[in-house]
């Protein structure tokens, strides 16, 4: 071990420290005289220019540096990248043949290709991100990285053989950094190529959790195209039995496509459906051409409660519509003003008087009412509030020219309310020709609007709908909500007027209709788009609410597509037999997992009195997870399936990520190269030199003893000039 001094001050400290000191010399010199010489006043003279040239030494930075030599031989680290993306098909081999990225691996760099490196010191050959038994985990070249900084000592260099597509842990380059540091160069080779590859891929859609049997359930996907041609194909989708739907699509050159497949069953229970996209002729990768996913269809009917003060045509139609769908039981509440309550089938004579009344119903349309005047109290108002904030619900606003609606933006259920009216137009606002409801890009490809299977059909439509003259006065849409259509001529300060409007509350859903003008939709075609259109409305805010359902606990979960990771929230609603909302009591739920495993999670009770319970947990696998809630008042029992999904972090047919790759050589002032670069890139590396022995530096300007010396050392000083006499 050799040892030698350091000093790391600059030119001018040096010149200041030197100066000081033999300015401190000279003066002691002249003390010296001054007092007439004599072995103690020499003693205390010398023991202050010491004093002063240690402080001046300081000022220098010393250093000892140790030279410690490695005590192992030199170590050269080569990691492989064994992800899944390393099946991608792209390396080209010779004229004919494309290999795999592992491919490649396994012969473009064998053992043979290291033997320049073993001639140098010792060679290791780690894989790293291989994927796990439950899935594949990712691509964390960072961890790779860090493993062998940890563990390897005398490490020369690292040679990464990767596509640099890297998803998992710390971004590579913080690594680098480390390396760079320690003066340990990285080489890296880039597997694969900086391109896509020619494909067509149908990509990750979200998917309806269940459907209701006799309604048209839409199934959206996706298909990217990498093929430098336009491409028209069909898509399917098929049951174990055979295909149920299907569309014929363009694809433009390099371009996207989002359209959407409607399926109409005709049995109920769990289907496993598949989306295929026919493979190309000229398409590299075949096997992401399909989507699975799984949807239960279900025979059940929605209870809507249909809130009205003067029977206008909107409500009429509305009712009708309501009224004749077979998957919908509506009830109404008809104000007449200055008369009873409208009476007859499926009529209220009041607003629901109790908790377990109201509790029954999916969707409260709330129309051209307010608050007192004969009207709803502000009992009910707190009633239609939780009904959306616990129980999940939903809840449509449809204003009318009396501007009743108006008086509710004060009262608790304002805060639901997704737009802000303008006070000083209670009545509204009426055009002398016809407006049009425009949809803005949110709009165009939402479920409530989509009143034809494709979108470029859908958008016809809109266009071409009858238009309306009256719309409710509105300044803007509130924070939160999602404006999807707006008034085809009238605007503010903050844009054209919004005309539907969604925003979720609590654990439900609220919409604003502006316009009380969709019944004109029927002119010429009847009952297709303003039927379509409200069926759909009720369905979409009624969704959440029925994910599954018993006699006495009904259960929902949020999000519908959980993945694994992810935080599933549980949501119970419990009554008793009676069918009175349990307010106090155990609920708790055994989640059992696709592997067989199970946990039991207790619910917490959610204040309000409205049988309302909550819990969550997080799905480590995916697949099919039952749960079996149960509560104890009323023995309600409940098992419903809950699909996670287990994403794909690692895809094949990506192009490689070599930016990441050049950037760590680049920052350890290694080398980046291709597959053909390999040999050369080795034969640098076993012509670098040894690395050096570590340093260890004892920072004496710092260290906290020299500090403590020259202390002491000061008040010795002081002490004996005291002593002596001297001042």
């Amino acid at each position: 071990m050799n040892s030698h001094w350091s000093f790391t001050a600059s030119g001018p400290v040096i010149v200041v420290a030197i100066t000081a000191w033999l300015l401190s010399a000279v003066l002691s010199w002249f003390q010296w005289q001054r007092r007439g010489g004599g072995a103690r006043v020499t003693a205390m003279e010398i023991l202050r220019l010491f004093i002063v040239g240690l402080i001046c030494l300081a000022l220098l930075k010393p250093e000892i540096v140790k030279e410690i030599p490695h005590t192992q031989s030199v170590q050269i680290a080569i990691l492989r990248d064994a992800s899944g993306s390393m099946q991608t098909r792209d390396v080209p081999a010779d004229g004919k043949t494309v290999l795999t990225r592992a491919e490649w691996l396994k012969t473009g760099a064998s053992p043979d290709h290291w033997k320049p490196l073993e001639l140098k010191g010792k060679v290791s050959v780690e894989n790293f991100s291989a994927p796990a038994a439950t899935g594949d985990n990712g691509t964390n070249i960072d961890a790779a990285i860090e493993k062998v900084l940890s563990h390897t000592d005398n490490l020369k260099a690292i040679l990464l053989l990767s596509d640099g597509d890297w998803n998992t842990g710390d971004s590579p380059v913080v690594t680098a950094t480390k390396c760079s540091a320690r003066d340990i160069p990285v080489y890296s080779v880039g597997i694969g190529g900086e391109t896509p590859l020619p494909d067509l891929v149908l990509q990750h859609t979200t998917t309806p959790a269940y459907g209701i049997l006799g309604d048209q359930i839409t199934i959206p996907f996706k298909v990217q195209s990498y093929l430098s041609r336009q491409v028209q194909t069909t898509v399917a989708m098929s049951d174990m039995r055979g295909i149920v739907a299907k569309k014929t699509i363009t694809i433009p050159a390099f371009g996207e496509v989002s359209d959407s497949l409607v399926w109409a069953p005709t049995e109920p229970g769990d289907y496993k459906m598949d989306v295929n996209l026919p493979v190309e002729s000229d398409e590299a990768i075949a096997d992401n051409n399909t989507q699975s996913f799984r949807i239960a269809v279900r025979t059940e009917t929605l209870n809507v409660l249909v809130i009205e003060s003067a029977p206008r045509w909107e409500y009429r139609y509305l009712r009708n519509a309501l009224s004749r769908d077979p998957g919908v039981h509506v009830e109404t509440l008809l104000f007449h003003p200055g008369m009873p309550p409208g009476s007859g089938r499926d009529y209220l004579p009041a607003f629901p008087s109790s908790k377990e009344q109201l509790s029954k119903f999916d969707v409260v349309f709330v129309g051209d009412v307010g608050v007192n005047g004969n009207e709803l109290t502000p009992a009910d108002l707190e009633g239609l509030r939780a009904l959306v904030e616990q129980q999940g619900s939903g809840l449509v606003f449809l204003p009318g020219a009396r501007g009743r609606e108006l008086t509710l933006a004060s009262t608790k259920l304002g805060d639901l309310l997704p737009v802000d009216f303008d006070e000083s137009k209670a009545a509204g606002n009426t055009t002398v020709s016809e407006s049009q409801i425009l949809l803005t890009t949110e709009g165009k490809g939402h479920l409530l609007t989509m009143l034809a299977p494709d979108d470029a059909t859908n958008a016809s439509i809109w266009k071409n709908l009858p238009g309306f003259y009256w719309s409710a006065a509105v300044t803007k849409s509130r924070p939160g909500s999602e404006v999807l259509a707006v008034h085809s001529t009238m605007r503010t300060e903050s844009g054209r007027i919004p005309i539907l409007v969604t925003r979720p509350f609590g654990n439900g859903k609220v919409l604003f209709m502006g316009t009380d003008g969709a019944w004109r939709w029927r002119r010429g075609v009847e009952d297709k788009y303003h039927y379509r259109f409200w069926g759909q409305v009720v369905r979409w805010m009624a969704h959440q609410r029925h994910l599954a359902a018993g006699e006495r606990i009904r259960f929902s979960y949020s999000p519908e597509n959980p993945r694994t990771g992810e935080t599933v929230f549980l949501l119970a609603t419990v009554f008793d037999s009676n069918g009175f909302p349990v307010e106090k009591g155990n609920v708790s739920a055994q989640i059992t997992a696709p592997d067989g495993s199970s946990e039991r999670l207790e619910f917490n009770g959610v204040p309000g009195g409205w049988g309302v319970f909550k819990t969550e947990f997080i799905p480590r696998t995916g697949g099919k997870y039952q749960v079996a809630v149960s509560g104890e008042n009323g023995g309600s029992k409940l098992s419903a399936p809950v699909f996670v999904e287990q994403p794909t972090i690692e895809k094949t047919g990506l192009p490689g990520n070599f930016a990441v790759l050049r950037e760590m050589a680049e920052i350890t002032h290694g080398i980046a190269g291709g597959v053909s670069d390999l040999d050369s890139i080795v034969k640098k590396i076993a012509l670098l030199p040894e690395p050096k022995p570590i340093e260890k530096r004892i920072h004496l300007w710092s260290e906290w003893w020299s500090g403590a010396a020259l202390l002491a050392m000061l008040a010795a000083y002081w002490t004996a000039r005291k002593l002596s006499g001297m001042i």
